[in-house]
Parts: C-alpha cells; structure tokens; sequence
C-alpha cells in the first residue's frame, strides 16, 4: 500500500474542518483513501468548503454542530453513522483564540475559549471511543499548540486549553490503549491559517497583516511561517497504520521555535 492509498477503508471525522489545518487535513485524509466528514458550527461555510473539495474530485460528508454543545454533537455523530459509520479517526481542530489576560478576560469568555477548544475535544471523543472501540480501535489526533508548552502575552484563556488538550492526550492513550485506540497531539507553530491572521488583524501594525505574519515567521529559525498542509502530514501520519505504536505523544511542527532560546549572540 503506498501512502496516497494508505488511509483506503477508514473513515474519519475532522471538527473544525472547514477551515485552515482542519479543511488541509480532511483533503489529506480524503485523498489518500478514507471517507471523511468536516464538522464545523457554520453550515454555510462547512457546505462551501464540502462544494470546494468536491470540484477537487472529493467526496466528503458535512456535518453542522457547536462542539461544545453536547446534544449538537451528539445529533452529528448519529448522521455520521447513517452516512458513513464506522468511525476509525477522530482529529479534533476546532478552537477560537480571543485575547486577555486573567485580569481582562469576562467569565463568559474564559468558558467559551475553554468549552471549544478543550471541551469540544472532550465531547468529540467521548462520542468516538465507543464507536471505535466497537470498530476495533482507531486513531484520535488533537491538534495542541505550541502555546499548550509555552505562552506569548495576553492569551491566557487559549494556552491554558491548549495546555490541557496536552493533558487529555495523554491520558485518553492510557485509559484507551486497551481499546486499540490511540491518541496523540500535534503541536503548530506560527502556521498561514485563519487564526493567525485573525490574531493579526488583532496586533496589526502600520505595514499591515502579511507583514506582522512574516516577523513572526522570522522568529521560528526555519524563517518562515507553516503551512496547514504541512500540519496535515504530520496529522495523516498519526493516523496512519504507519504510526502503529505511537501514542501519549505531542508532534511539534512549529518551525523549531520551541527548541530555540531567546538569547541572541553577536555576530
């Protein structure tokens, strides 16, 4: 089997999907074989980027659902079953990013970002680990972020969810490894997707939002900001029999940034 074929008979549902990392990965998956749903809480969009990858040649399901509402999420799974079933991989992207401090940030934001992005993963697992444990195992990817290891300013609610996206990883792999399922994390770095050019548009200065991106991409000593393809490799692989005895892990595709320290030497 080679590795655009790898994924033939899975299936798999990506939150998140209609955008970014997640839509890159569902065409991934799709390509190389497996039936895939995108899950996102917009239908217009999701229905737009199903429409896009269609006039790719590929077929996928779309499927509405807030991921932190639990009946929603439930009523997706179930349309899932219907229309493909057998669930084999879960990749679980979906994730908002305001900014604040402890300080700055309302109660109602703080359980927002949390329920999305931490929660959401809860809720989408907690509906796959049956399903897959009846399919004899799978795969579940949770996509982190180097921001779950280390933090930039003002962003207290995100990194404390990335954070502990790194924690339920970690111990989903311990309490399903049994079930033959695993679970792992990716870790992103400074990646052209919409929630860095959100942020952007947050911080932007006088030379305007490319530029800001581009600075932060000289910060990563690859010197460059990631693609969400690049993200999406790493993610396939995962979830790939290729990938057959990792799990508890957390795959850093962040240019290098984590590795680096901030002391500069002169030249």
């Amino acid at each position: 089997m080679t590795a655009t074929t790898e994924l033939q008979g899975k299936t798999a549902i990506v939150t998140g999907g209609a955008t970014g990392i997640g839509l890159a990965t569902a065409r991934l998956m799709s390509k190389r074989g497996a039936r895939v749903a995108i899950l996102g809480h917009d239908t217009s969009l999701v229905s737009a980027s199903v429409s896009a990858l269609a006039d790719e040649g590929l077929v996928l399901l779309g499927l509405t659902a807030d991921v932190s509402d639990s009946e929603a999420m439930a009523s997706a799974f179930e349309k899932f079953d219907r229309d493909i079933g057998g669930l084999s991989i879960l990749v679980c992207n979906a994730a908002i990013q305001p900014y604040g401090t402890v300080e700055t940030t309302d109660h109602s934001t703080w359980t927002k970002v949390l329920g999305i992005n931490l929660g959401g993963a809860y809720a989408a697992s907690h509906f796959a680990v049956p399903r897959m444990r009846e399919a004899g195992g799978g795969s579940i990817v949770l996509v982190a972020s180097v921001q779950g290891t280390a933090t930039q300013e003002r962003v207290a609610a995100y990194t404390s969810s990335k954070g502990g996206l790194l924690a339920l990883t970690r111990a989903m792999a311990v309490d399903h490894a049994r079930d033959g399922i695993r679970v792992n994390s990716v870790s992103p770095g400074c990646i052209d997707a919409p929630m860095t050019r959100y942020s952007a548009e947050m911080n932007t200065t006088p030379d305007g939002v490319d530029a800001l991106i581009q600075s932060w991409g000289r910060m990563q000593p690859l010197g460059r900001v990631g693609q969400p393809d690049e993200v999406a490799e790493v993610i396939g692989f995962l979830a790939s029999d290729r990938a057959s005895f990792c799990t508890g892990s957390d795959y850093r595709v962040d240019g290098g940034i984590l590795a680096k320290l901030g002391v500069v030497l002169p030249e």
